[in-house]
C-alpha cells in the first residue's frame, strides 16, 4: 500500500519548535519530506524602485538558517530538500515525482507571497493534491479574536484593549524529538546556494555593529536565553530599549522573529517563566507588548491587504507634496545629509543591516516629513537593506509614520535635534558611526552645520570638505 506522504514547505517558519504545520505533518502522514525553496524572484530580483530585493545582510542571515534547519532535521533521521526557482513550480514537480498525499505549510498573508501560495494550490489541484494552511508567525490565533479580522480596530490602543484582557496566548507547539520515518523514495537533497549565486556579496563583518546576528532556530534560541536568563536584561528592557549603541539595550529578537527562528509565542512563554521566578514589571510587560504590535500590523494587512503597500495606505490619502527625489533619497540612504543624527543611523543601517527603533522613527520622519520624499521609496530600501524586515511591520511603521496608516494622531512629526539631544546627548552614538566628528564636544556635535568658520579652524574640521553641508539648516529645529 502507497505510503501516506506529506511535503512540508519551509518559508519564514524555519524552526523545528512551535512549527503548526510539521506538527500536523508528522501526525497525519508516514513520511514527512521537508523543503525549502530560494524563490529567484526574491533572491535575485528587484524592488518596485530598483533596490535589491533581498540585501546581502537578510541573504546571508536566511541561508545560515537553512544550514541550521538542515543539521537539526538529519539530527531527527530527516534532512531538508532545498532548491532554487519558483516554489509554485518546483513544488508542484516534487508532487508529482514522490506522489505525495499534501503539501503543508503556514500561511503568509502578504500579495506576493499569496499570488505563490494561490498558483502553487492552482497546480496542485490539477492532480487531485491540495495545500494545508498553517499559522506560523503570530501570538494570537485569529479564531481566538473578539473580532472578525474586518472589524480589528485599526489603532492599536483599542486593540490591544480588546485583545490583552480576553484572549489567552497559546502555548506553544514541542519540537519533534523522535527520530522521523525514513523515506521510501529517493530525493536528492540539493546544494544550500550562497551569496554568490544571487550575484550577491557579503560584507567583512563590522567591528562597529551592535550584534553579529547568525541566522537560524539555534542562535535564535541562544539569543533569547542571553537577554531574558543570562543577562536579565528584560527587567531593563522599557527603561533601555530607546538605546542607540551596544548589544542589550533591546532584544533585537526581531531577526529571528522575521525568518520564524523563533517563535512569538516561545518568547512570550519564556517571559512569563521569567515573571514567574523573578518578578513582573514594567519592562518584562513591554516586551511582551512588542510582540503585540508586531501582531497588530499583521491584522492590518490582513484585513486592507494590499492597501498598506500603496502611496495612500490605509487611509488612502495621498500627501501631493511627496516627491519621488532619487537625489534625495541617495543622500538619505548614504548617511550624506550633513544632518549627523540622520547620517550616523543611515550609516549603522548601509554597514550591518540593523538600526534601532529610535532611529528608525527618526530617519523616517526626516525622509518623509522634512525632505517630503514619497515614503514607499524609504519604506522599499528598508525592504532591501534591513536584516529583520517584514512586510507586515516594516510597511506598517512606514504608514504609521507617513500618517497613511493607523496613527490616530495628525502630523508625527520629529524634531530631530531635540531627538538627537534626548538619545544622544554626549554624541556617542553619532561619533561612533561618524569618527570626523569625534573633535566636536556634546554641545556641537548635532548640528555641525553652524560651526562658525574660527571653530571650524579650532578644530580642523571642514563642513562641506570633512563632513558633508547640511541638506537645509538645523536651526530649523529650534530646541
Amino acid at each position: 500500500m502507497q505510503q501516506k506522504r506529506a511535503i512540508v514547505w519551509f518559508r519564514q517558519d524555519l524552526r523545528l519548535h512551535d512549527n503548526e504545520a510539521l506538527t500536523d505533518a508528522l501526525k497525519s502522514a508516514e513520511e514527512v519530506i521537508p523543503v525549502y525553496i530560494f524563490d529567484e524572484r526574491t533572491f535575485a530580483g528587484k524592488t518596485r524602485f530598483g533596490f535589491p530585493k533581498t540585501g546581502s545582510f537578510r541573504a546571508q542571515f536566511i541561508i545560515e538558517a537553512i544550514h541550521d534547519l538542515r543539521e537539526r532535521l538529519r539530527a531527527l533521521n530527516s534532512d531538508l530538500i532545498v532548491r532554487v526557482g519558483k516554489p509554485e513550480e518546483i513544488l508542484f514537480d516534487l508532487a508529482l515525482q514522490v506522489k505525495s498525499s499534501w503539501v503543508l505549510c503556514n500561511r503568509e498573508r502578504t500579495r506576493e507571497e499569496v499570488e505563490v501560495q494561490d498558483a502553487l494550490e492552482q497546480n496542485l489541484w490539477s492532480i487531485g493534491q491540495e495545500v494545508r494552511f498553517f499559522r506560523g508567525k503570530m501570538l494570537y490565533y485569529t479564531a481566538d479574536l473578539p473580532f472578525p479580522i474586518h472589524h480589528t480596530p485599526d489603532t492599536f490602543t483599542q486593540f490591544r484593549k480588546e485583545v490583552e484582557r480576553f484572549v489567552a496566548v497559546r502555548p506553544p507547539l514541542p519540537t519533534p524529538s523522535e527520530p522521523f520515518n525514513s523515506l521510501t523514495v529517493r530525493i536528492d537533497s540539493g546544494e544550500i546556494p550562497t551569496l554568490e549565486d544571487f550575484g550577491l556579496s557579503r560584507s567583512e563583518d563590522d567591528a562597529k555593529a551592535p550584534i553579529a546576528f547568525k541566522g537560524g532556530e539555534t542562535a535564535g534560541i541562544e539569543r533569547l536565553q542571553h537577554f531574558i536568563w543570562e543577562t536579565k536584561s528584560i527587567q531593563t528592557y522599557k527603561q533601555t530599549r530607546n538605546g542607540l549603541l551596544g548589544e542589550d539595550y533591546s532584544s533585537k529578537f526581531s531577526a529571528w522573529l522575521s525568518q520564524g527562528c523563533l517563535s512569538p509565542k516561545l518568547i512570550y512563554q519564556e517571559i512569563k517563566k521569567f515573571e514567574n521566578q523573578e518578578g513582573a514589571n514594567d519592562s518584562t510587560y513591554w516586551l511582551f507588548f512588542e510582540l503585540m504590535w508586531r501582531d497588530f500590523f499583521r491584522f492590518m494587512a490582513k484585513k486592507h491587504g494590499n492597501k498598506i503597500f500603496l502611496k495612500g495606505g490605509i487611509k488612502e490619502e495621498v500627501n501631493d507634496d511627496w516627491m519621488d527625489d532619487q537625489n534625495l533619497l541617495q543622500r538619505w540612504v548614504d548617511g550624506e545629509t550633513g544632518v549627523p543624527f540622520i547620517d550616523a543611523n543611515m550609516k549603522e543601517l548601509k554597514r550591518t543591516g540593523f538600526m534601532s527603533n529610535r532611529g528608525r522613527q527618526n530617519v523616517a520622519s526626516f525622509l518623509v516629513k522634512d525632505l517630503k520624499v514619497n515614503w514607499q521609496l524609504g519604506a522599499d530600501y528598508f525592504e532591501s537593506i534591513l536584516i529583520d524586515y517584514d512586510p507586515c511591520s516594516n510597511y506598517g511603521n512606514w504608514n504609521y509614520i507617513a500618517g497613511v496608516g493607523s496613527d490616530p494622531r495628525e502630523n508625527r512629526y520629529f524634531n530631530i535635534i531635540t531627538q538627537a539631544k534626548r538619545y544622544d546627548p554626549q554624541g556617542a552614538y553619532v561619533k561612533h558611526w561618524l569618527p570626523v566628528l569625534e573633535v566636536l564636544p556634546p554641545t556641537k556635535v548635532h548640528q555641525p552645520d553652524l560651526l562658525t568658520e574660527p571653530e571650524q579652524e579650532d578644530w580642523h574640521l571642514w563642513i562641506g570638505q570633512d563632513y558633508p553641508k547640511a541638506i537645509f539648516s538645523t536651526s530649523k529645529w529650534a530646541s
